[in-house]
């Protein structure tokens, strides 16, 4: 029996810049500014639905809602081994936070449809809140399983994982179709392949093609996207126009959540002691880290 699954995927900034002056007035990242990269987490969960369609057989899509931009990590996506590949993409889904996200999310997951798992990763970590998962999960109304580290098996409408606590592990069952998100200890993303890196390096979703279009004035949009659907290189975009959404649960009008401030923080210390470089000296150290519990 095959399984088909969809990944969340996000492009997200590099937090290790991230800093005060990143923040617009109205609380949300100017993700203009700063370097982006494929989140860590969501690329474990891309190899873990790879794993699962080489077994059993299957089909992996990606999604990703984000600006144009967001496009380079679908190629990615292809470039390890997905299948298909859509960008949700419009303004008014621009400043959502996690509520408004997972709402655009499930409305597009229940549009392509046809699914049995849905992967993404524990957290973004330009978010850190662990909660579009659980949510999208609770707006598809299906199960959902949280900090997986391993699949054990798969068997016809249930599957079994081996899920992260904080006490070690525990393994659950559910019943399919189920949301599953991982922690990056999952798995180790694959390389991308030399034969799809230069079959989908020129994948184009429809914004792209139209800059295209735009610099050429021997190109015809509609004849370009005929070829590149024709070629399989055509990144499919949804928008509004798309899905069936309340437009009021959608973007900043449907994200009650704000971020007031992101200051960069400076850890210091009050006090210090110099330590000699002796064998009594470090030792001393140590005796003092265990007392302290520190380590040890």
């Amino acid at each position: 029996m095959s399984y088909n699954s969809i990944v969340l995927v996000k492009q997200v900034p590099d937090t290790a810049n991230i800093s005060g002056e990143v923040m617009k007035p109205d609380g949300t990242v100017n993700r203009a500014i700063l370097p982006a990269i494929f989140n860590p987490e969501d690329k474990v969960a891309l190899e873990l639905a790879l794993q699962v369609r080489d077994q059993y057989g299957g089909t992996v899509k990606v999604i990703t809602m984000g600006p144009p931009k967001a496009s380079d990590i679908l190629r990615e996506c292809l470039y390890m081994g997905a299948d298909e590949a859509y960008l949700i993409s419009d303004r008014k889904f621009a400043g959502a936070d996690t509520l408004a996200t997972s709402y655009v999310l499930a409305e597009t997951i229940q549009t392509i449809g046809n699914f049995d798992l849905i992967f993404g990763g524990r957290q973004a970590i330009d978010g850190d809140t662990a909660q579009v998962g659980p949510q999208t999960a609770e707006k598809l109304g299906i199960p959902q399983v949280t900090y997986a580290e391993e699949i054990k098996k798969i068997n016809k409408n249930a599957i079994t994982i081996k899920r992260k606590t904080d006490g070690g592990s525990e393994l659950v069952e559910a019943k399919i179709p189920v949301l599953i998100t991982v922690i990056k200890e999952a798995a180790t993303p694959r390389p991308f392949k030399a034969k799809r890196v230069m079959a989908y390096k020129n994948a184009r979703t429809l914004m792209e093609l139209e800059k295209m279009a735009e610099g050429n004035s021997l190109l015809y949009i509609d004849q370009l996207k005929d070829e590149y659907i024709t070629k399989n290189l055509f990144i499919k975009t949804i928008t509004t126009d798309d899905l069936d959404v309340e437009l009021e649960r959608c973007g900043i009008a449907g994200s009650p959540t704000k971020v007031h401030k992101v200051e960069s923080v400076v850890l210091g210390a009050s006090a210090h002691e110099t330590i000699e470089p002796s064998k009594e000296a470090l030792g001393k150290l140590v005796e003092k880290l265990m007392e302290d519990h520190i380590f040890g």
